[in-house]
């Protein structure tokens, strides 16, 4: 049974809110509400910004660099090599990790060699397949004004693709060659109850961002008061002249006369105010922050006094690697069913999926190997050799060391 493209704009339209709104912690342009306690009214709605939410995304994002698929039988890589490599995968995995999921659409040229296209998360949906990854049908937004309105929009299912173009009455109807609807998505780190995935932004890292805005504005409404700490007189004579405030804040002299009664008057500072209690909240804020998605103090600006070693810094990632292997996986499985439906459409044949199970990705090593790791590899490298000879050939001492 089809839901129809009804039913699945109205999903998109349900999630499109929440996928804008991490699109805006990432970009820096998120809304930070004011709880109106110390804030001057003038100051009410004014906010700094804070990119942790881009630096968790980012951080992730480069290391996870696409090498190849591994025993390559219908030359998936040739399709890709034509598709402007370097932009669509790293485009599909950073809409990935903020929309918890991006979509690879397929379609054939003129000569009927298939293009990929990268669609976010905000502009694709459909059923999804718990056992392949592939949708059963799927609706895709192709185009959009600079208003922001659908000018071109794509349902596909395993028969055809409909693409409907904004003021053209009837829709523009392809044979789909594959067993699949031509539209994959590429999902950060599923489960059964969320199969379309979770973003990296979490709930958590938006309210750790919100509240480190927050005590930023806090500290710099105090450090006003920090520079120029508020003054008194005592004694003055009902009779004197009012001084400005700015002339008597500013100067460096000022000189108080007695009255006729041989009274002088008695000027004093209030206690200046210490901006350590707003650093102290920040940290705690980047402590947790770090917690949340695997970073260290290091990388959310707050430096160690010693510099690390590359063992060091490989060490304080360990939760940052183990979530970027996990991406690994399911990122290389949306890629690998992108690269078997392009092969159908290549091939114009209904290829099953079973019959592209050899295949993997590979990627690039998560941290690279520095000079004294490279020593130590090799070490192990030759005992392994000698072992069991040629176990370690020149592929998987690229898949170690990232040296082509």
């Amino acid at each position: 049974m089809a839901y129809g493209i009804g039913y699945l704009k109205r999903q998109l339209n349900s999630k499109t809110s929440r996928i804008r709104l991490r699109y805006k912690y990432y970009e820096m342009k998120n809304a930070v509400k004011d709880l109106g306690i110390s804030t001057p009214p003038d100051l009410r709605y004014w906010f700094g910004t804070l990119g942790w939410c881009a630096k968790a995304v980012d951080s992730l994002a480069d290391r996870l660099q696409f090498y190849r698929f591994e025993d390559d039988n219908f030359d998936m890589n040739g399709i890709f090599n034509m598709n402007n490599p370097d932009t669509l995968f790293d485009s599909a995995i950073l809409s990935a990790l903020i929309a918890s999921c991006s979509f690879i659409y397929i379609s054939a040229d003129q000569d009927g060699f298939p293009v990929l296209q990268v669609i976010d998360g905000a502009n694709g949906t459909g059923i999804i397949d718990d056992t392949t990854g592939l949708l059963k049908e799927g609706y895709a937004v192709l185009e959009r004004d600079q208003m922001g309105n659908v000018v071109r929009e794509a349902y596909l299912d395993s028969e055809y693709s409909y693409v409907y173009t904004r003021g053209v009455k009837d829709p523009e109807v392809y044979i789909n060659p594959a067993p699949y609807p031509l539209l994959v998505p590429v999902i950060y780190r599923p489960d059964y109850k969320r199969p379309f995935g979770h973003s990296r932004i979490s709930r958590a890292c938006m309210g750790y961002t919100n509240s480190a805005i927050r005590t930023i504005k806090r500290s710099e409404i105090a450090a006003e008061f920090f520079s120029f700490p508020q003054k008194y007189v005592t004694g003055l004579s009902q009779d004197a002249e009012p001084m400005e405030k700015w002339k008597a804040t500013m100067s460096s002299m000022l000189t108080f006369t007695k009255d006729e009664d041989g009274d002088k008057p008695t000027p004093g500072t209030f206690t200046q105010q210490s901006m350590e209690p707003h650093l102290t909240q920040l940290k705690t804020f980047a402590a947790l922050f770090a917690g949340e998605t695997g970073l260290t103090m290091d990388d959310l600006g707050f430096a160690t006094d010693n510099p690390s070693s590359a063992e060091a810094i490989k060490a304080s990632h360990e939760n940052l690697r183990l979530t970027a292997r996990k991406a690994q996986r399911t990122f290389g499985s949306g890629f690998l069913n992108a690269g078997y439906l392009a092969a159908c459409v290549r091939d114009n044949v209904e290829y099953e999926r079973r019959q592209v199970y050899l295949t993997h990705a590979s990627w690039d090593p998560i941290f690279e190997a520095d000079a004294s790791q490279l020593s130590g590899i090799g070490d192990a490298i030759l005992k392994l050799n000698q072992a069991i000879p040629g176990y370690i050939d020149e592929d998987r001492m690229r898949n170690i060391t990232g040296i082509k």
